[in-house]
């Protein structure tokens, strides 16, 4: 099986924060490494909000997403690991001398010595408008994720949904547009405090405990009005509306990978203190792994990723240092630095 195959020291799965300084940090280790994204592109769940602005990256000032994806991308680069795209993982085996064979959904092999998952949340599908003849309106004013807040600028957004991202469009709609409408069934929102209250001391209009309830639309192609309806009481009342932002959470698609026998639960997979699942020369990083004293910031991902290859590499030699030398002092940055002309003492 393995004859044809490339074998790799580590191959990583996933192309979101964690798994693409997981090839960096890999090439600082001098590992041979691919990296697998079932996407098209690296980014991750990083691409569903790429005007969002991100304050919380060390040394970073405030970046639009996009433009931090673009970063690290650039980064991951650095020692031209062999990145696949459009392929989701699903089969695992392993082989008798401790490497293993990745199988796709599409059927190609991958062969590999260690394993670093950085899936995040599974391939995200988000949770659509459960109300009769929402699809058709998708293709016109009914949007479940924000790509641009310029087309709705002078417009009567209505939100629905209490998550981050219902929080964070919110506040970020909220002086571009004529006026913004949060629908959400709990009175407490599951946005940061801090972003929650800006939000409430604005001119958002905040309705809850309510919920969408119908849809209406005088031309047939876009919604003009919805009726919200009270979960308590079942009162109802009706809202004029130019867009509609839909945000009730997403659903994890974890494939096959729910079948090889990882220590997980719903949403993540248990790791020991070195990122090592219970199964050998199988690693996680960001969101996917779990652990006391977890960081979900997108720095503590950056973490994660270091110490995982880290436990790979000694997993492979444990001769090896316990980690990379740091770049002012790593080999593989000499020939790097000459050519961004560095000179070096």
């Amino acid at each position: 099986m393995t004859e044809q195959l490339e074998l790799f020291d580590i191959t990583i799965i996933g192309g979101g924060p964690a798994g693409m300084y997981a090839a960096f940090y890999s090439g600082m280790r001098d590992m041979k490494t691919k990296l697998i994204d079932a996407k098209e592109e690296l980014g991750g769940r990083m691409l569903i909000y790429p005007e969002k602005m991100i304050w919380d990256v060390g040394g970073v000032t405030p970046i639009l997403c996009e433009k931090l994806v673009d970063q690290l991308i650039q980064q991951a680069r650095t020692f031209d690991p062999t990145i696949v795209f459009g392929q989701q993982i699903t089969g695992l085996e392993r082989q008798e001398d401790g490497t293993y064979i990745l199988t796709a959904a599409t059927g190609e092999l991958h062969w590999t010595r260690t394993v670093l998952l950085a899936i995040g949340r599974g391939i995200l599908r988000m949770a659509k408008l459960e109300l009769e003849g929402a699809e058709r309106y998708e293709v016109s004013n009914l949007h479940y994720t924000v790509q641009e807040l310029e087309p709705f600028r002078g417009k009567r957004v209505l939100i629905s949904g209490g998550g981050n991202s219902a929080v964070d469009w919110a506040n970020e709609l909220e002086p571009i547009a004529s006026q913004v409408t949060v629908v959400h069934r709990r009175d407490q929102f599951g946005g940061l405090e801090k972003n929650v209250l800006r939000m409430k001391h604005s001119s958002v209009n905040v309705l809850t405990p309510y919920e969408v309830s119908q849809l209406y639309s005088g031309n047939g192609h876009s919604v003009e009005q919805v009726t919200i309806r009270h979960i308590e009481s079942g009162e109802t009342q009706q809202l004029d509306v130019d867009a509609v932002i839909v945000n009730h959470g997403l659903k994890a698609d974890f494939s096959g990978i729910r079948d090889w026998g990882l220590d997980m639960d719903e949403w993540n997979v248990f790791v020991g203190p070195k990122l090592n699942t219970n199964l050998p020369g199988i690693f996680s990083a960001g969101d996917f792994a779990a652990y006391d004293s977890k960081i979900t910031f997108i720095a503590g991902a950056f973490t994660d990723a270091a110490l995982a290859v880290n436990s790979a590499k000694l997993y492979l030699d444990p001769e090896a240092p316990s980690m990379a030398y740091v770049s002012s002092h790593n080999e593989r940055f000499k020939e790097k630095n000459k050519a961004l002309g560095v000179v070096e003492e």
